[in-house]
């Protein structure tokens, strides 16, 4: 059976168990493009804390985005999951979410990590965990020094040093949108253009592998959320071991704008029938047990304000001190994307 028709069949049996709920039974039909084992802690913890039982259909955020325009009204998801910062906006956008007021929402996530207020002050979305875009680099080849910003990964000095994932791939795009929100178009153009010519060779692989690459020596330097560096820094694995032992770590622009920091978010869909469930269920995930699930679970740093950061591999991958991060908004970042996708056309990045 195909994927394409076994997600059919997962969104028919959710529409027909939501036509089936009775009065006293409570649940929420999930879209999550959170595809960790870990989160089924999450998914237990609500249910026997509120007796909502949870439906879920998995899928990527591409195809959760298109899923709910196809579906249209007949859609029953009530909440969207999605892990990248543009594809919120991008939702937003095409109108698939229903804004929210949630105080205790609002309390727990900062401002610059959802979405911006519509004119009643409503929110569309949240950031619920956040992942750093971190630099590695080979600790005998390459100075720390010299991969410390963003902007040296374009810098003629890493001539031939650089390994990265598809440049149109939405973490990319996203730490792309955020570097044109900081250095204007002109220059973050010309910058993708100095990365084209940094390569090592062509983008390719998902960010695991460029970690590896850096690692063998196929390249010197690289570019990965800082989640999948900390899941090999937790592993046991010999081969992970020898990896994580070859490796440095960068937190970029330190002592400039910060290092851009991507989420995995949620929302309301716009047709949900279970509505006070649906933000109710977001509430949890802002919770600080929630919050200590993303961060222990899935080596990701909590959204929420106030949330105690207990996660070895994130402890030592900043030496146990905290970082600065970049405070622009992250809508501001998905708003660039298009903008981006034709740099990346003009200069020729992959």
């Amino acid at each position: 059976m195909s994927k394409t028709v076994k997600a059919l069949l997962c969104t028919c049996a959710l529409a027909a168990a939501a036509g089936a709920v009775s009065a006293q039974e409570q649940v929420v039909n999930l879209y999550s493009a959170r595809h960790y084992s870990t989160d089924e802690a999450l998914y237990t913890g609500f249910t026997k804390a509120t007796g909502i039982k949870i439906n879920r259909v998995d899928a990527d955020d591409a195809g959760i985005l298109a899923r709910l325009k196809a579906e249209g009204a007949a859609s029953p998801a009530d909440v969207i999951l999605l892990v990248d910062a543009a594809r919120l906006y991008k939702g937003e956008v095409d109108g698939l979410f229903q804004p929210v007021k949630s105080q205790v929402l609002n309390d727990a996530i900062p401002a610059n990590l959802r979405s911006t207020p519509t004119a009643d002050g409503s929110i569309a979305w949240y950031g619920l965990s956040t992942r750093a875009r971190v630099i590695v680099y080979n600790k005998i080849k390459v100075e720390k020094a010299d991969v410390d910003t963003y902007e040296e990964l374009g810098d003629p000095k890493n001539k031939g040093k650089l390994c990265i994932r598809s440049g149109s791939h939405p973490y990319n795009l996203s730490l792309f949108g955020a570097v044109t929100e900081h250095l204007g178009e002109q220059k973050a153009e010309a910058w993708l253009k100095g990365m084209v010519a940094n390569l090592a060779r062509p983008p390719k692989g998902g960010d695991t592998d460029q970690i590896k690459a850096v690692a063998s020596g196929e390249c010197d330097i690289a570019v990965t959320n800082s989640y999948y560096l900390a899941r090999m820094m937790r592993s046991n694995k010999p081969e992970d071991v020898a990896v994580v032992n070859k490796v440095g770590v960068v937190f970029p622009n330190q002592e400039s704008w910060g290092t851009h920091l991507n989420i995995a978010g949620g929302a309301v869909a716009k047709h949900s029938k279970n509505q006070a469930n649906a933000v109710k269920f977001l509430e949890y995930l802002a919770s600080p047990e929630a919050q200590n699930y993303f961060a222990n679970g899935n080596n990701e740093w909590p959204a929420a304000k106030g949330v105690a950061l207990d996660n070895p591999a994130l402890k030592a991958m900043t030496n146990n001190k905290p970082f600065k991060s970049e405070t622009i908004p992250i809508s501001a970042v998905g708003a660039n994307v298009t903008k981006v996708q034709q740099m990346l056309d003009r200069v020729g990045f992959q």
